[in-house]
């Protein structure tokens, strides 16, 4: 199989709430947006994220058990404006030994969003890495 993209869409009735952080916090860009489903970039990397309302009897999402990860520059810096911004940690900014430096905040659907910086691992850390 040859995999062009992937990209996470999740079913929930908090759209606009979803367009709003991920736009006001993480410098979305909103590619397709008709009112029940939206799609938005993130990044410079092909980076995309997906929201759409139930249809018929489709579930919605919990928000329980999912961790976005987003890998930048100067996590210190990220972190330094949200908390600025407004947003409360949910786990804080650390250096972490399996080789990055982060810390979490929750979006409206109880989304875990992790943004963190890579580090060199620890020396426990390193036997698990592959080539």
């Amino acid at each position: 199989m040859n995999i062009n993209q992937l990209s996470s869409c999740f079913c929930t009735k908090n759209i606009s709430a979803c367009r709003d952080f991920y736009q006001k916090y993480l410098g979305a860009k909103i590619t397709f947006d008709c009112g029940w489903y939206l799609n938005m970039d993130i990044g410079t990397q092909g980076v995309s994220i997906q929201f759409m309302a139930p249809q018929g009897d489709m579930p919605t999402y919990s928000g329980a058990g999912v961790t976005l990860n987003f890998a930048v520059d100067d996590v210190d810096a990220e972190h330094r404006r949200l908390m600025e911004a407004g947003l409360s940690e949910v786990m804080p900014l650390e250096d972490h030994p399996w080789g990055d430096r982060g810390f979490s905040v929750i979006d409206p659907i109880g989304n875990s969003v992790y943004i963190y910086s890579d580090r060199e691992p620890s020396e426990e850390f390193k036997q698990y890495f592959k080539d």
